[in-house]
């Protein structure tokens, strides 16, 4: 599995991103797939995950409302739009392919990774 995230940048609070997760070996057509965060000096944390069709979705409390996560099976993507950004959500965000096909929400129900992309919201 190579899972490559994109779409980070510097926003202005309020302001909105659209992340992706792109997966070029194709294999998590039938598994969950979940972006995760993690701040300087701060664990790595849940945000939102989708399972294998799109049919459930689960965010953390910090982000719901706010982010919307989405899947395209036939392109191999998950997306995570992100509104109403905030200085805390300043992060590298990660997304992660899951054991099962669940959206599932720690981390060791998570067996592959990406390299991450930097989110940097400034106030």
């Amino acid at each position: 599995v190579q899972l490559q995230a994109s779409g980070g940048g510097l926003v202005q609070a309020g302001g909105s991103l659209r992340l992706s997760c792109a997966d070029s070996r194709r294999t998590f057509s039938n598994n969950g797939v979940g972006w995760f965060r993690q701040a300087p000096g701060k664990e790595r944390e849940f945000v939102a995950a989708i399972s294998w069709n799109g049919g459930s979705t689960t965010y953390s409390d910090d982000v719901k409302g706010r982010f919307t996560i989405s899947r395209d099976r036939g392109k191999y993507t998950v997306d995570l739009q992100m509104n109403s950004l905030k200085s805390e959500d300043t992060a590298v965000y990660y997304c992660a392919r899951a054991r099962s096909s669940f959206a599932a929400t720690t981390r060791s129900q998570y067996n592959a990774w990406g390299q991450g992309t930097l989110v940097t919201v400034s106030s």
